[in-house]
């Protein structure tokens, strides 16, 4: 076990703190959202949209998360069943898009990502790279490649079998390259 800055193992430390925000204490899940903010928005912001989009996902995630904690079984680490909110949200937000842009006869493809002109080269072709993912393979490669995720807490927080999650990160890793003209290493 890792040591906490707490002075205890860190998995005690966050399982004493669901267990109290469970209880009902507003501080103990906001001593959750703070060790974990940082990970949800950046996930939040690897599935796609705009930043601004990205931090009202995983805002709606903490709600829901505060909302359904005890639908946090123990099985994953708090951080993978949070991401798991904030996938299954990006899920419906985008189905919504989708359905949005059907009644207005727009093409979906369309989609503005976000991508800023101020951005470095590099940055914004990894964008729009990762937006010409299918949603779950972006959603594995932000986990695993970005997120430092294994493939098991991928697959947890995913809620996808762990052999859908390696072929996943190594299919979107694959296409990345390809659309960034990178050669394999």
């Amino acid at each position: 076990m890792r040591p906490s800055p707490e002075g205890g193992c860190a998995n005690c430390v966050e399982q004493a703190l669901v267990a109290s925000a469970r209880a009902g204490s507003t501080a103990a899940f906001s001593a959750l959202v703070q060790r974990h903010q940082q990970a949800v928005r950046a996930f939040a912001r690897r599935l796609g949209g705009d930043l601004v989009e990205a931090d009202d996902l995983a805002q709606e995630a903490f709600v829901t998360a505060w909302s359904h904690l005890n639908r946090f079984d123990g099985r994953a680490s708090f951080r993978a069943w949070l991401c798991g909110v904030v996938y299954r949200k990006a899920l419906t937000a985008r189905r919504g898009a989708i359905r949005g842009m059907g009644r207005d006869g727009a093409y979906a493809g369309s989609r503005d990502w976000g991508v800023r002109a101020t951005e470095p080269a590099a940055k914004t072709a990894l964008r729009r790279a990762m937006s010409a993912l299918p949603v779950d393979q972006r959603a594995a490669v932000a986990l695993c490649l970005a997120g430092d995720f294994s493939h098991a807490e991928a697959a947890d927080a995913l809620n996808l079998p762990l052999g859908t999650v390696k072929s996943h990160v190594n299919r979107g890793r694959a296409k990345l390259l390809e659309l960034m003209g990178g050669a394999d290493v």
